[in-house]
């Protein structure tokens, strides 16, 4: 990017990795089908999900600013780039952009009528995970836990858009699928800048494989859905596509093979959601990969984890 105020905000924000919780909102769209009756309700919940990601992101660096001042002094606010105040700000601005999409669709659905399943209310506790994450939980055991209930969360607001009661066990099982695979991400990213362990990967590893067959069986709760003949082979294709380089950090738990695996684990999760989706819509599920393509042109420029 030629403008490095500009570049400095796509980083605090992580650009590349928005099109992830993009994904994760129309996984939700797809299972509750209710995206071409309500467009408005769709594009508003994706708003405030992109708003809300940027926002956890913003305050991440806010709340590592210390930290990254000593091994990361690359990143915008240690660098100078942008100030501490400055993130701040942008984090709450984001997040009260995120809430009021939630509200308005929300609103349009009738949210007094939905109570806790309403967009709004989602939007809050997602919010609340995220602040919690950033600020504390990401130093202690149960950080992957507290990113892997964001992640559960945003499918959450996607499915929510449906208006009717979302806490029922096939929402929370398709929820549960993503949310499992991302606490098997963040831990195995957990040392991905210095030498990691072996069995801590191989551990965190099969986390992630844990979520993804979570997301196999998933569908079978949806009443009335007949799965697609080839949806199990889409979950292998995406099994062969992420456990590459994951083997190969495995192998070599050196930072730039376990930073690689990252990379593809975190883009996979558009893959994973595209594969998903598949098994409510049938093949029109992988149009979600066309969110890939912008997030791989902006990872050239804007590093994402």
């Amino acid at each position: 990017m030629k403008y490095p105020k500009l570049l400095a905000h796509a980083q605090l924000l992580r650009l590349p990795n928005v099109f992830t919780a993009f994904a994760d909102i129309c996984l939700g769209a797809a299972a509750a089908g209710y995206a071409p009756d309500r467009p408005g309700v769709f594009a508003m919940l994706l708003i405030a999900s992109g708003c809300l990601y940027c926002a956890g992101m913003a305050f991440n660096d806010f709340f590592d600013r210390r930290e990254d001042a000593k091994v990361r002094p690359y990143r915008p606010i240690p660098s100078g780039r942008i100030a501490p105040w400055q993130a701040a700000l942008i984090g709450t601005l984001l997040m009260a952009c995120g809430f009021v999409g939630a509200g308005l669709a929300g609103n349009s659905l009738g949210a007094d009528a939905l109570g806790w399943s309403s967009p709004g209310v989602i939007a809050l506790l997602l919010i609340a995970a995220i602040l919690l994450y950033d600020s504390y939980l990401k130093r202690t055991p149960l950080g992957p836990l507290g990113m892997g209930a964001c992640r559960f969360l945003n499918v959450l607001l996607g499915l929510s858009g449906a208006g009717v009661e979302l806490w029922t066990w096939p929402n929370l099982h398709l929820a549960a699928a993503v949310g499992v695979y991302i606490v098997g991400v963040t831990w195995f990213a957990r040392t991905e800048e210095g030498e990691s362990r072996r069995l801590h990967l191989r551990l965190a590893s099969l986390v992630m494989l844990a979520g993804v067959l979570l997301g196999l069986t998933a569908p079978a709760h949806f009443a009335g859905r007949t799965v697609p003949i080839y949806f199990p082979y889409l979950v292998a294709g995406f099994l062969f596509l992420v456990g590459l380089p994951v083997v190969r950090a495995i192998q070599r738990p050196e930072p730039k093979p376990v930073q690689a695996a990252v990379k593809r684990a975190i883009l996979g999760l558009v893959v994973l959601d595209a594969v998903l989706a598949t098994a409510f819509v049938g093949l029109p599920g992988l149009a979600i990969l066309l969110l890939l393509p912008p997030a791989m042109l902006l990872g050239k420029w804007v590093y994402s984890t």
